[in-house]
């Protein structure tokens, strides 16, 4: 079904892959998965390329792995990539980069992790839409696991979880929003986990869309075979 109010809106993704894998002890973004073993950037990138809201991509990476990412480009045929720059110290400083060469009609940024290759098109499309008429969205799913809060190595009390959920990437903003509440949070040294936090320390709230349980960030070596097993099921299913 057609959504009325993004007919005329244009959504451009950012893909933040300018990690160094120190968790890992390798760089998750390069790594071959699946039994095509395509590198996993290459996943993600693709899952942008076949969402049908998602007009161009700006793939922010470390300087060293441009040609990397160009030749992804070509031998995956991701066409939406326009462009492919360095990234900063943080994720901040990247995701920022990415914005400044954001097109200028463009009414919908969406920002996602390239270690999440399992995202779908259908949940790229569905935070976006939430962005069209919110301002701002992310996937997000609830916490299922008891919450406790530690000091010291030890437990100080149970944090009651009905309220608490797991933020994911994709994340979509108005662009204005997310550059001044990036801004913001670089003038203030701000230490930023994801994007949602600058504009909920500017006071804009930020819609939840359900996010997918499948939807992990490859942080450690064990989320690679997990990753795997699911593509190697997707591949089986078809």
């Amino acid at each position: 079904m057609k959504h009325p109010e993004l007919t005329p809106k244009i959504a451009n993704a950012v893909i933040a892959a300018a990690g160094s894998g120190t968790r890992t002890g390798f760089n998750k973004l390069f790594a071959p998965i699946g039994e095509d073993a395509v590198p996993l950037l290459a996943v993600t990138l693709q899952a942008f390329e076949r969402c049908a809201l998602i007009r161009n991509i700006i793939v922010v990476t470390r300087s060293e792995r441009i040609a990397d990412v160009d030749e992804i480009r070509k031998m995956y045929g991701i066409t939406k990539i326009t462009h492919i720059l360095t990234g900063g110290d943080t994720r901040a400083e990247s995701v920022q980069a990415g914005l400044h060469e954001l097109a200028a009609d463009t009414d919908i940024a969406v920002i996602h992790d390239g270690a999440r290759p399992l995202v779908t098109s259908k949940l790229i499309s569905s935070v976006v839409l939430d962005a069209v008429t919110h301002g701002a969205a992310i996937a997000a799913v609830p916490v299922t696991d008891t919450v406790k809060h530690v000091m010291n190595g030890s437990v100080r009390r149970t944090v009651p979880r009905r309220t608490l959920y797991c933020a994911q990437t994709p994340q979509a903003f108005e662009p204005g929003l997310l550059k001044a509440a990036l801004h913001s949070a670089l003038e203030k040294g701000l230490d930023l986990t994801d994007d949602a936090e600058a504009a909920e320390v500017l006071g804009f709230p930020v819609k939840i869309t359900e996010g997918e349980r499948t939807n992990i960030k490859v942080t450690y070596p064990e989320d690679l075979i997990f990753a795997e097993a699911f593509l190697e099921r997707l591949a089986y299913e078809r």
